[in-house]
């Protein structure tokens, strides 16, 4: 095994946050796919409690869960620092990605996904989060100011899965007149080369999206 290798799963968006910071600090490193219906021994062995992806392995020690792993990197590898380095502004972009993983992504799956009774409310809920998330980018490119930052890597689920979800679903969260800032910055942070060779293409991710269980893989993978 590779110095630095990442048990992961392709369509997972928790698992391409660590690839996108390895390669923004320019870590090589080596992606070891996980099948989440049948996980493998080593994933299992290395993460115990969780049993899910990512994982990732440094000098053969594993770090588990997402934003424990992103932090790790930063501040493992100096170079091209995420996080802010002032600790409240650090606090701050913390805050953010636990609003973006506990509030945005469940209100979104459940405006798309959950059944009918649930589904205005958690439109509504959603709604509220993007318009969070559209006020804290007034007068920045990205959510880290100038530069790709963790909490944009933490969005990344609004940038591309979000779109994949409404087109399968046939619904509309993100609309351009409503959040013309967030909608800038999808197609910013999309034109990123480093973002673009991560992603998955998004017509295999809508394949996928439409053969298995959505519910399941934002906060399992």
């Amino acid at each position: 095994m590779a110095e630095v290798a990442v048990y992961g799963a392709w369509a997972s968006p928790l698992s391409k946050r660590v690839e996108i910071v390895l390669k923004l600090k320019g870590v090589k490193y080596e992606v070891i796919e996980e099948d989440m219906s049948n996980p493998s021994l080593w994933l299992q062995n290395y993460s115990p409690i969780l049993k899910s992806v990512p994982v990732l392995i440094h000098e053969g020690d594993p770090v588990v869960a997402p934003n424990v792993i992103l932090e790790y990197i930063d501040e493992t590898w100096k170079g091209n620092p995420i996080f802010p380095q002032n600790p409240k502004d650090r606090a701050k972009a913390r805050f953010w990605i636990k609003f973006i993983d506990e509030k945005c992504v469940p209100a979104v799956m459940l405006a798309c996904w959950g059944r009918e009774m649930v589904q205005q409310m958690a439109t509504q809920e959603a709604y509220n989060c993007l318009k969070a998330l559209e006020d804290e980018l007034r007068g920045k490119k990205f959510f880290g100011g100038n530069n790709v930052g963790a909490v944009d890597i933490a969005a990344i689920f609004i940038a591309l899965w979000l779109g994949v979800i409404e087109e399968i679903n046939g619904v509309k969260l993100l609309m351009h007149d409503q959040f013309p800032l967030l909608s800038r910055w999808v197609n910013d942070i999309l034109s990123c080369s480093i973002i673009q060779e991560t992603l998955p293409p998004r017509d295999q991710l809508i394949t996928y999206l439409r053969t298995h269980n959505p519910n399941s893989f934002p906060s399992g993978t």
